[in-house]
């Protein structure tokens, strides 16, 4: 194994405070290395200093001559008016390879990650597929090593279990930032955490996620244990220093120096120490509700687009009950939560709710939020006082819960990093007492620490609760049973997560679409014979309503993009008119995919 990479005491610093400091971190040929820790450590910094796209503060990077490194962002920005082919021709030219055309090069890349289509706009694309052309892009410039920042976020679990298959089957060096547990498990040879707890800002363990974390604890214990030692000796030279003048006097000064040495270490120690014991505090309110059918979903069928999500479906939810739904992207997962808070009504089939049901939903996309608003006013709209649990807390204390310091509550909402937005929307979610818990997608952006948390907490909710996520770890530890959606209008029960790919495997419907990109939620029907039930006016608006969402979700991509610029937040006019924008956005998106709903059943 060669070396590729070497960085040696990296350090960087923003206005809001430090990153890391002293970092040293070496890659070599054959690394797959996870690269974990908490938010805001500076995980994705660092990734990008190794890049060359950043420069520390201080410490140096040594590359190998001629190290051809790429970086896959964990945000996909693309033009969504061209196509795969064109984008991924552009990243290769990049980097010339006189054996291959640079659209043959292309082409190889985009089928070895699994596109059928290549001139499809990718306005049309998911997101799930958006990572994969992104990676198709670097994978295509024939890279020594390959710079992953977040790479399972936006994929579903089959798009996971792909990218395991490259990330073990590629020559080239890979480091991914990756909150995915089972990733890690499955992928990774080495394992650095960045985070506080350490000397020197990092910790570095051989192994997949099981032998890092029997190493973490074993140097934790260590390091608990050279406090106490530390401590003792402090002990000693505070009682020694305490003696009279004369005996100081006669001292060595030496030995003088030595004990002021051992009282810093040992603070230092100490708060190496503390730092693991920071994380935020997730504990869902349940009500006293003694009902045990909370919600009964009889033969229900629900389509969009012309195609059928899931038909038939027979599902009552209990007290402690914990499904796991899983499926393709654009399967109808998230649709399915929203027939059962209500958003939409199903085609077919009955959903009954018990007696003022209270039901806590968790939306994967977070429009709940509004990111013109400070955090303060997020958290608390009025006053200064939130209630949790029939008692009073500051908002001070309650955004302390959720790792936010005071001076942040003046931040804007459309500021904060995807983490602590997540925090947020767990934190206004904890204030309302549930009977079921509908959560698409919490994990994303969370880091392990606070998903080991959420998990716990999940455990002890003691209603019902329907989870989508792509971390098999976090569904292998709280569902009780799953329901796997084939996007062809069949839901099956499955005990274990294990069971669900084997009939993936063995469906040929399932595997056929999980080999080909779901690229858009609008996916073309089989053209229907015309029905005299809709008027010529609104067959003209149903024929029209595809390319009417699709302009309607650039638009509010386009708002998402300009309420990302960190420039925004020194115009608060701007700032304002700008969220007012991409919430009205939003909703005339719901609205148009409200109204076709609509006309398909007329049409129907």
């Amino acid at each position: 194994m060669s070396n590729l990479l070497t960085a040696r005491n990296l350090a960087k610093a923003y206005p809001a405070g430090p990153l890391f400091h002293g970092v040293s971190i070496t890659i070599t040929s054959q690394d797959r290395i996870g690269l974990i820790g908490p938010n805001g450590a500076g995980k994705s910094t660092l990734v990008r200093i190794l890049a060359g796209l950043e420069s520390p503060d201080e410490g140096d990077v040594l590359r190998r001559k001629s190290l051809r490194a790429v970086y896959v962002d964990q945000s996909d920005e693309f033009d969504p008016n061209t196509t795969p082919l064109a984008v991924a021709t552009a990243a290769v030219s990049a980097h010339p390879d006189a054996r291959l055309d640079d659209e043959v090069r292309a082409s190889i890349a985009l089928s070895k990650l699994g596109f059928e289509q290549f001139e499809k706009p990718i306005g049309e694309l998911s997101g799930g597929w958006k990572k994969r052309l992104a990676i198709a892009c670097a994978v295509g410039s024939d890279p020594d090593l390959l710079l992953l920042d977040e790479p399972t976020n936006h994929l579903d679990l089959e798009g996971v279990l792909w990218l395991e298959s490259l990330t073990k089957t590629s020559p080239m060096a890979m480091l991914f930032v990756t909150h995915d547990r089972r990733f890690l498990e499955n992928v990774a040879h080495r394992i650095i955490e960045l985070a506080p707890a350490y000397p020197g800002g990092v910790f570095e363990a051989q192994g997949n996620y099981s032998e890092f974390l029997e190493r973490k604890d074993a140097f934790l214990d260590a390091q608990a244990a050279a406090e106490s030692a530390l401590a003792n000796k402090v002990r000693r030279d505070t009682a020694w220093l305490r003696q009279g003048i004369q005996g100081r006097q006669t001292r060595n000064k030496t030995q003088v120096e030595d004990a002021a040495q051992r009282r810093d270490e040992l603070k230092t120690t100490k708060d190496r120490n503390l730092a693991p014991t920071r994380i935020t505090t997730i504990d869902f309110q349940a009500t006293e509700r003694k009902t045990t059918r909370l919600l009964a979903m009889h033969s229900v069928g629900k389509s969009m687009g012309g195609r059928s999500l899931f038909s038939d479906l027979d599902l009552v939810l209990t007290p402690g009950r914990r499904i796991g739904l899983l499926g393709l992207n654009g399967t109808g997962k998230t649709t399915m939560l929203r027939l059962m808070n209500g958003e939409l009504h199903p085609d077919n089939g009955t959903i009954k709710r018990a007696t003022d049901l209270r039901l806590v939903t968790f939306s994967q996309h977070r429009a709940t939020l509004d990111r013109s608003i400070t955090l303060q006013e997020a958290l608390c709209p009025v006053g200064d006082m939130v209630e949790y649990r029939g008692k009073q807390v500051h908002v001070t204390g309650w955004a302390q819960r959720f790792l936010f310091e005071s001076d942040q509550l003046s931040t804007y909402v459309g500021n904060l990093s995807g983490g602590e937005q997540a925090r947020l929307l767990i934190a206004n979610l904890m204030l309302h007492p549930a009977d079921v818990l509908l959560l698409d997608e919490p994990t994303n952006d969370l880091d392990i620490p606070s998903l080991e948390v959420l998990e716990n907490s999940l455990l002890e909710f003691p209603g019902a609760l329907v989870l989508v996520t792509h971390d098999r770890f976090m569904l292998d530890r709280i569902a009780t049973e799953f329901i796997g959606l084939d996007g062809e209008g069949g839901a099956k029960e499955f005990q274990t997560i294990e069971q669900w790919q084997t009939y993936c495997r063995n469906n040929k419907t399932v595997a056929q679409a999980a080999a080909s990109p779901r690229e858009t939620k609008l996916k073309q029907a089989t053209p229907k014979a015309k029905s005299q039930k809709l008027s010529w006016k609104q067959r003209k608006e149903l024929e029209g309503m595809e390319s009417a969402i699709l302009e309607a979700e650039a638009a509010v991509e386009s708002l998402e993009e300009s309420s990302s610029d960190p420039n925004l937040a020194a115009n608060h006019t701007r700032a304002t008119a700008v969220f007012a924008e991409l919430a009205a956005a939003q909703a005339h998106v719901k609205t148009l995919y409200d109204r076709w709903a609509e006309l398909e059943a007329l049409d129907s």
